[in-house]
């Protein structure tokens, strides 16, 4: 006796839904034992917690650098300044 495709079809539903009931309860008995993967993903245990390393353009990396050797220059003549003085 041949099953018709739309009977065939809604045992197939029926058994997806099933599979999808357990998998949540699953879910729910994951995340009551590890309540950190509620905010996307376990913390890390390199010490970031969580935060994206930052990455500059190197148009930003020439600026900072340009930047930190004025900042150096100035601060090397306010020391030659105040040792002449002293």
């Amino acid at each position: 006796m041949a099953v018709g495709a739309a009977v065939q079809r809604e045992w197939a539903r029926l058994g997806a839904q099933a599979r999808l009931s357990t998998i949540e309860q699953e879910r729910q008995t994951i995340l009551k034992t590890f309540p950190e993967l509620r905010r996307g993903g376990a913390i890390p245990t390199n010490g970031m917690h969580g935060r994206p390393k930052r990455r500059f353009s190197a148009a930003a990396r020439r600026r900072m650098s340009a930047g930190m050797r004025k900042f150096w220059a100035r601060r090397k003549a306010e020391a030659k300044s105040k040792g002449k003085t002293a």
